[in-house]
């Protein structure tokens, strides 16, 4: 652990999607439980952190809240960089939010890491009544990407605790894959290299005896 924190890693979440469709919202009821109905469009990048302790391990959120419109895209591309987690956001009552996912999609391909990990919400589950995309629409387009998906509402906390969580879960999993096998590749080479020494050593004893 860094001994000048409380934590043993540090993630970067982004939260991406059209504008309007409730990041700044859901970052607050994630990182202070609060919400507001005042909406208001980020300019260019929020982040707020947020320590959670997973099993043994602490690990210290740095979540980021780009801007959905399109004059700021210049300003976020730069962010995708470094990310080891993204959660793409489109809004239930807004089909043509669901729609732009793959545009988002793409953007994750073009910019972010490979290895990173992906997580789908469908935000304002509270709004039934105006409800444009079905459940079953958006856990068909998650599996079509391979990456899990979470109904959320930010105004009635429902499911922001989980989806956030779940893919800390899958990010510390895959470091901590990582991280092993960095330490079996090493452990491996040093063996290797043990051996080596011991062959070299045996073929001079040998030259010498003969």
């Amino acid at each position: 652990m860094n001994s000048n924190s409380d934590y043993h890693f540090l993630f970067k979440v982004l939260l991406i999607g059209n504008s309007g469709v409730g990041k700044s919202c859901m970052l607050m009821r994630y990182s202070e439980n609060q919400f507001t109905n005042n909406f208001y469009n980020t300019i260019g990048v929020d982040f707020k952190t947020k320590t959670i302790a997973l099993g043994e391990h602490n690990v210290k959120l740095q979540i980021w809240d780009t801007a959905g419109q399109d004059r700021f895209r210049t300003i976020t591309c730069s962010y995708y960089r470094g990310a080891q987690g993204i959660i793409i956001v489109y809004d239930i009552t807004d089909r043509e939010s669901f729609e732009n996912v793959k545009t988002w999609m793409a953007e994750i391909d073009k910019y972010a890491s490979e290895s990173v990990n992906r997580l789908l919400v469908g935000n304002k589950a509270d709004i039934t009544e105006r409800r444009e995309v079905s459940y079953e629409e958006g856990l068909e387009l998650s599996r079509l990407y391979q990456i899990p998906f979470y109904e959320t509402s930010a105004k009635s906390s429902i499911n922001i605790e989980a989806a956030f969580t779940h893919i800390t879960k899958n990010i510390l999993n895959r470091e901590l894959h990582n991280t092993r096998a960095v330490v079996r590749k090493t452990s491996n080479l040093r063996l290797q290299n043990r051996q080596q020494q011991q062959q070299q050593e045996k073929k001079k004893q040998d030259d010498l005896c003969c």
